[in-house]
């Protein structure tokens, strides 16, 4: 073990480097007189990392250089992984919650033998990028590369995606694991800093991960007590300790990690012993160990000074001038982890052939899984369902008898509510629920009030392998605005997850402002990847759930209502995937109204009052502004002539997206109101004679006038 010896260390004396006399260990604060091959290890990957922190001017270094000795401990002596295949099923799964430390991750990944983490790659880190230059070296990691996980950097929501990934094992370890076959063993190991430690998300799902007792988490505090602006204790005095224990965690200590490589393999071993708890290990390090601004706020970010990267390089005996060389015995000692893991793999695969043959029914269902091939019988559900039996059911109704028809047809499907599934329509059985008084082999999860964790945590579950889990979340939509960051992480990694949002308008009711969403329509709607549906009637959520389930490169968002609205002629659940389409066409019309969701029952009747009074009026239903931009022009000009006929869109949201499409628009102007579904309707103008009395003002504003050339307003 090495000891955390006091002696300062000598001063670097600049001159040339004489490999024959390199300073002696004993005599560098930290490091035991006589060098092994982990300290050897250590000081290769901190003198690496010195050279990518400096190599473009600076990068997130202090937290990777502190961290060295707990990542010589993780990928070379506990964590079971094959760099030669990054993909391998049953490998454990690694978490850099703490992202901006992403180039520790990089360089292990290189030091390890991943192929595509080459030293030209390595040299992109920071690099300004011009000319279309590219590298996968970016400053927080990200899950599309190989030999990451998940996407990280937002503080806290690597720690609840590691809980997702962790659930994921547990369920297939409990649906596939037979005696003398652990076909899953994978565990998951997320690395964490002070930072991620506050925020909310990671409160969240530290507490739902105690509740659920996995023990098959690790999660590593790289303790270091210091945050960007200065020490930690300026801003957090708790017992982090005694705060992880009343969660429901294990908690273990390390009091030297950043020497003792021994004592970190030992206490990570002894964490593979414990059960019944996720295990949480307080690792003291210090950040910027080894150099001027070691232990304070300065080494957070910004490239470090030459005399302390000289001295810990001639501790190696390397050249200090020298970067971005690795000596071949540290190499070949990292590079074992090469071997290993294809060993590992291949008697993982010699467990596969022998289970095959003892179990052969469930070893065809775990190739399926593995595969995410669950075949189209849930398409099939959806193509014969008779919309007409949801007639006057509310679009949340309708969702979840949909949920209660699929679940079963298509075990890919996880996750569950935020304490609202009475509400959201969410149903379920008692002996489905995931959780260790019931069996890990359910696939509700009862996620409490913890809506941002619920988003972050089903990342994580749709991370663990290309589509083994979709999961699925349920709430009112206002309460999305706290899910917000986990499904915009999700957007962005290309995560496959559905999100159920109830309860979409101002229909909502006495629950007043607090609870009607205005706005928020526009958040997910503006959010790049992610795919928002408002249906109007069941035969639209058919046609809703058709698209979000066969989307497999990001998530999902269907946007639902608490009351039952008056059946719509003409809706088709082929022509949601259109994004929007006429519902009624009129002969020489003069007037579109367009709209979708609640609204547009009201906006049809309106529509007819109109052409009765001699404005003939057409009706568009636009159910996703996302898959009607991806329409051919020529389509969309027959939805929304550019003849400059006056358009109108209807909806119960601030109106920020229409202008696109429409010359003029009726909507919120301001936040909702604590009264019945009817009468905010008839307050804010949004029922039939509502939209009528505005419409009728709009024209006559106009004049005849063209328009499109008159621009878009709210009226």
């Amino acid at each position: 073990m090495a000891n955390n010896t006091e002696t300062i260390a000598h001063p670097v004396v600049n001159g040339d480097f004489n490999p024959a006399c390199p300073p002696k260990s004993q005599e560098i604060k930290g490091w035991r007189e006589k060098l092994d091959q982990d300290d050897i290890a250590v000081l290769a990957l901190r003198n690496f990392i010195f050279d990518i922190c400096n190599q473009n001017g600076g990068g997130h270094g202090g937290s990777a250089i502190g961290m060295a000795a707990l990542g010589v401990a993780l990928f070379k002596h506990v964590m079971r992984f094959n760099p030669s295949n990054p993909e391998w099923f049953d490998r454990d799964r690694f978490v850099l919650s703490n992202g901006h430390a992403a180039m520790w991750l990089y360089a292990l990944n290189h030091l390890t033998g991943f192929d595509n983490w080459t030293m030209d790659e390595i040299r992109g880190y920071g690099s300004a990028k011009t000319d279309g230059y590219e590298t996968i070296c970016h400053a927080h990691p990200e899950r599309e590369i190989p030999g990451i996980e998940v996407t990280t950097g937002p503080l806290g929501q690597g720690i609840a995606n590691a809980v997702g990934l962790a659930i994921a094992s547990k369920n297939l370890a409990a649906r596939y694991n037979r005696p003398g076959f652990d076909l899953v063993q994978s565990r998951v190991y997320c690395m964490t800093g002070d930072g991620c430690l506050m925020e909310g998300v990671a409160l969240e799902a530290i507490s739902l991960a105690g509740s659920l007792a996995l023990d098959n988490l690790v999660l590593v505090y790289d303790n270091n007590q210091v945050t960007c602006d200065g020490p930690l204790d300026w801003i957090n005095t708790e017992d982090v300790n005694a705060k992880m224990r009343a969660t429901g965690w294990h908690v273990l200590e390390i009091e030297d990690a950043c020497y003792d490589v021994g004592a970190i393999v030992t206490t990570l071993n002894y964490a593979k012993t414990l059960r019944g708890k996720p295990i949480f290990i307080n690792a003291r390090t210090i950040i910027g160990v080894g150099t001027s601004v070691a232990g304070t706020y300065k080494a957070h970010h910004g490239a470090f000074d030459e005399d302390s990267i000289a001295l810990s390089k001639k501790l190696a005996g390397q050249d200090p001038l020298v970067t971005h060389k690795i000596s071949p015995e540290a190499l070949q000692y990292f590079r074992q982890c090469k071997s290993q893991g294809e060993q590992l793999e291949s008697s993982w695969n010699t467990l596969l052939a022998g289970y095959q043959k003892e179990h052969p029914e469930l070893a065809t269902s775990f190739a399926k899984t593995a595969k995410g091939d669950y075949g189209t019988e849930w398409l099939d559900i959806l193509k014969r369902i008779d919309s007409a039996q949801f007639n006057g059911k509310a679009t949340r109704e309708v969702n979840g008898t949909l949920i209660e028809q699929i679940w079963p047809a298509y075990e890919a499907l996880c996750g569950g509510g935020a304490d609202l599934v009475n509400s959201n329509k969410v149903s379920y059985t008692e002996s489905d629920v995931f959780h260790p008084s019931v069996s890990y082999a359910g696939r509700y999860i009862r996620y409490g009030i913890r809506e941002h964790a619920m988003a972050a945590i089903s990342n994580g579950l749709a991370a663990y392998n290309p589509g083994t889990f979709v999961p699925i979340t349920a709430t009112f939509f206002m309460f999305y605005l706290y899910a917000a960051p986990g499904v915009r992480m999700g957007a962005l990694s290309h995560l496959p997850v559905i999100h159920f949002a109830t309860h979409d308008s101002f229909a909502e009711g006495q629950n007043g402002p607090t609870h009607q969403p205005v706005e928020v329509d526009s958040l997910y709607r503006a959010m790049p990847n992610l795919t928002y549906i408002r249906p109007c009637d069941s035969e639209e959520v058919l046609g809703a759930w058709m698209l979000a389930l066969g989307k497999k490169t990001g998530p999902s968002l269907l946007s639902l209502g608490r009351d039952a609205v008056t059946p719509v002629t003409g809706t088709d659940r082929y022509k949601v995937a259109k994004g929007a389409y006429v519902l009624q066409e009129i002969p020489n019309s003069k007037l579109t109204l367009a709209s979708c969701g609640t609204n547009l029952h009201y906006a049809v009747a309106a529509a007819e009052a109109l052409t009765v009074e001699g404005i003939p009026t057409r009706v568009v239903s636009c159910p996703s502004f996302e898959h009607f931009d991806n329409q051919e022009r020529s389509y969309k000009e027959t939805v929304f002539p550019h003849d400059g006929t006056p358009i109108i869109s209807v909806e119960e949201y601030i109106a920020t997206t229409w202008a696109r499409y429409v010359t003029a628009s009726v909507g919120m102007k301001g936040w909702g109101y604590s009264a019945s579904n009817a009468s905010n309707y008839d307050r804010f103008g949004l029922d039939s004679n509502g939209i009528q009395k505005r419409a009728r003002q709009y024209l006559k504003d106009l004049g005849g006038r063209d328009a499109r050339k008159a621009g878009w307003r709210s009226i």
